[in-house]
Order: structure tokens, then sequence, then C-alpha cells
């Protein structure tokens, strides 16, 4: 395996210190359009088999050819959701094979964004999935933690713990405190407002799926590991519309641990306007275009350099209700919760970031082995759950289950 990692930040930077620990591909080249990022990223893991390189994510013809040059196997996107296409185009171009932890973006309706859909998340990619199959490639979509893991959990109880499945529901939240900052999200501020300022979906067999508004349904879920209870709301994500393609089941749903404070600035940042991406001017008629959400997320800090500042817990998991093997009813969680201090001492990298990464990087040493393989556009679940399990556990980050 040749591999690709595009974008040098949190995520990216923490995949590549995770697979340098391990021995399935030949050689690893961290892009970023910011070299030095790229260098610094490659340097923190003093391994003759990475290399930097410069790359501007938001052009296919340049992940080509980069792809191209360097005889890449497979495109591991570490970047915003806003270069997906770019990147799984590029990679499709090249011959590559392609993983990501997000898909492409959605749209809101132009007129009834809360009642009625638009584009849904993923829609641009799986409009091309007859020239994946056709093309012999495979496309690992949503392929981190959530999504990701989250899917990988719903596979295995479909498959291993129940006979009928009723709803799976993803439920996130953590006890996560990063000191010296009243506002310091612990991954990307845009991805965050996309996420949970769109509307946010849900899954019905016999409705299908239809949209909500954000913060709807919240509910008080106990996590496990001593995080305790927190309070969760709909967001905007992959698994609602991921799970239902490959397993049988009548609802599903993604509820995140936002917190009443995370919530009120997000709705604050909506009525200013400031989660727009759409580019203003500033400073008059020579002065610079701007996007508002892009100024939001200069000023806030950068969520790999929060590490030293963060503690607690960050847990992630996929509850599922049904039938049990043996026909009763049955409520159990999936889970799999890492601490700061952990991944900050053997990796020196903040939790969130990491726990994201080493669900990608999981996988892609399957897809090396032939362990995992296929063609087309193919989320987690389309996948055997229990060898992902077992090779995550041997990653020394064990998953868990209890039932409820």
């Amino acid at each position: 395996m040749r591999l690709l990692i595009v974008g040098a930040g949190g995520v990216g930077t923490a995949a590549a210190r995770i697979a340098a620990r391990r021995s399935f591909f030949d050689h690893c080249v961290v892009a970023d359009r910011d070299p030095d990022r790229a260098e610094a990223a490659v340097s923190s893991v003093d391994d003759p088999r990475f290399a930097a390189a410069l790359l501007d994510a938001s052009s296919a013809p340049a992940v080509a050819d980069l792809c191209r040059s360097l005889q890449i196997t497979h495109v591991l996107n570490a970047v915003d959701p806003r270069f997906v296409m770019s990147v799984f185009t590029g990679a499709f171009e090249a011959g590559a094979h392609y993983l990501d932890m997000a898909m492409s973006l959605s749209q809101p309706h132009p007129e009834r964004p809360y009642e009625k859909i638009g584009v849904l998340l993923g829609a641009e990619q799986f409009a091309l999935e007859d020239k994946w199959q056709a093309a012999d490639r495979l496309a690992l979509v949503g392929m981190g933690v959530e999504p990701g893991l989250s899917d990988v959990f719903a596979r295995y109880a479909a498959d291993h713990l129940f006979a009928e499945v009723h709803d799976i529901g993803i439920r996130d939240g953590s006890d996560l405190v990063v000191e010296g900052y009243e506002f310091a999200p612990s991954f990307s501020i845009w991805t965050t407002i996309e996420e949970c300022l769109n509307a946010p979906l849900i899954y019905e067999k016999n409705r299908g799926v239809y949209v909500t508004r954000p913060f709807s349904e919240p509910e008080t879920f106990d996590f496990p590991a001593g995080i305790g209870p927190v309070e969760c709301v709909n967001v905007e994500h992959e698994e609602v519309l991921l799970i239902p393609r490959w397993i049988d089941v009548r609802r599903v749903t993604f509820k995140y641990g936002l917190g009443s404070d995370f919530i009120e600035i997000l709705k604050t940042i909506h009525k200013l306007g400031l989660d727009s991406t759409k580019k203003i001017r500033v400073g008059g008629a020579g002065g610079a275009l701007v996007s508002p959400r892009d100024v939001v997320a200069a000023v806030l800090p950068d969520p790999a350099t929060l590490g030293d500042r963060m503690h607690g817990r960050t847990c992630a998991g996929t509850y599922v209700t049904g039938l049990g093997r043996d026909g009763r009813p049955r409520a159990t969680y999936l889970y799999h919760v890492v601490d700061n201090a952990w991944t900050m001492r053997e990796y020196g990298c903040q939790v969130v970031v990491w726990q994201t990464a080493v669900n990608a990087v999981v996988a892609l040493e399957l897809l090396a082995a032939g362990v995992w393989h296929g063609a087309g556009i193919l989320g987690p679940e389309a996948l055997p759950p229990r060898p992902f399990l077992d090779l995550l556990t041997e990653y020394g980050a064990p998953w868990s289950m209890q039932e409820l």
C-alpha cells in the first residue's frame, strides 16, 4: 500500500502517528496546502516511510497529479467535508482507492429547510457509484468514529446480538473540559457548524428519511465509564443515511451531547450570520473577500493544539434495541471510551482527533490485508465487523458494551 493522507491538521497528523506504529503500508505521503504543517506532521513520526508534499485539496486535478506522480494506491481524506468531492474525484481519476471520514456536503431545501429535504449528505458521491464499480475501485465512506466505528457497531449488533433490530441511535457524549477558554471546540468549528446548524436527519422504515429542526428531541443519556448523564440533541449525520442501506432497521437517529452553553453559542453564530460560507467584502471596495464561517474558525484555537489544556474522556457509541437472538426484548449500547490523558501520553494528540483517526487507520490495515475488500461506494456497515473490532482492540483502544 502506498498511502496519501490529504490534510495535516489534527486528524491527519494523528493518523500519521498511529500508522507509523504499523507495518501494513510501504510509503505514506502527508500532503497539505501549508508545507510547514505537512513537514511538521512527518517530522513528528521520524519514520523513513513518510514524506511531506504540498497540495491544494480543492483541486481534483492537483490531487490526481500527486497520486499519479507518487504511485499512490489509497487516499485517506483528512480535510474538511467541503473538499470531499475534489479529493474523491482526484483519487478516482488517478486510479486510487479512497477513504474518508465525512461525506459530501448536504444542501438545505431553498424554501423549507426544516420541512423538506434538499440535497442529502453523500448524494454527490453515491451518484457516481456505478463509475467506481465499473472501475473496480473502492470508496469507503464515513470511516472515522462517527460515522465509522458507530456504523461498525450497528453491523455487529445486527449480525451477532439481535434477531430483529428496531431502533439504532448513535449517542455521543463526553466530560471534556478545556482550561483557559470559554469556547473552544475540540473538533473543526467549520464542520461543527455544518453538522449542528443544518436540519438534522431521522430515518423511519415506513417514512424514509426526513428532516427536523436543529437541537430537536433533547434526551438525557447516561454515558458509561463515569461520564454520566449528558443531554443529547438531534444533529445532521451520515449514519442516518448509511445504516439503512445495509441494515434492516425501523428507525435511526443521531444525537450529540453538546451542552446548553455550546448550543446557545451556535444559535448566536447563526443569528449573526456568522455560519455563512458565502464570501462578503470587508473594508470597502478595495477590501478582502472573506467567508464569515472562515473568520469564526480563524479566531478560535486550533483544536489540534488543545490537548495540553484538555481533560476528560469522550464516548462514541451505538444504542440498539430490538429482539435478541433468544427472541426476547433487548437494549444494548456498544461504545468506545478514550481518555485524553492517554492519547496525549501515548501519541501527543488530543483525544477527539485521535479517536477519529484511529478508525480510519484500522480500516486501511484491513484493506491492505484483503480482510476488507469491495468495489463501488461502501459504508462501514457493508463490511464484516468482527475483524475491525478485534484489530481496534489490538491497537490499544478496546471497545465495550452494556445492556440497558
